[in-house]
């Protein structure tokens, strides 16, 4: 019972510390999907994250001492993919597969079957 408690306590305490955000990820398929929450869990202070490509929205918990929405927004940005209109180096976006560039927020057509969209 003893551990319970300070497991309950320590529990509390973590998720005290979070809170949720929502950021606009430019983005199209599956390859985007895995690449921008990459991106966002391996922010500090990141403790969930969740892209939906239909309305390009990622939601994620994050502890607001240890990191903040502009930062992750520009860590995402540094994968690919624009966040909160952070813009992306034309370099890097130009890496990314065909059927991840979403200019114009059209999908690029693609053979590969890891760019299924959504």
């Amino acid at each position: 019972m003893y551990k319970l408690v300070i497991f309950i306590f320590i529990s509390t305490a973590v998720f005290a510390q979070t809170e949720e955000a929502t950021l606009a990820v430019r983005g199209n398929c599956g390859m985007c999907k895995a690449r921008i929450e990459k991106a966002a869990i391996k922010t500090k202070g990141v403790k969930y994250a969740v892209w939906q490509a239909q309305n390009e929205e990622l939601t994620v918990l994050l502890n607001p001492s240890k990191t903040s929405v502009a930062q992750l927004a520009e860590n995402i940005s540094a994968v690919g993919h624009e966040a909160n209109g952070v813009v992306v180096d034309k370099t890097i976006y130009d890496a990314l597969p065909l059927c991840c560039q979403y200019v114009m927020g059209e999908t690029m057509e693609n053979d590969d079957p890891k760019c299924s969209v959504h």
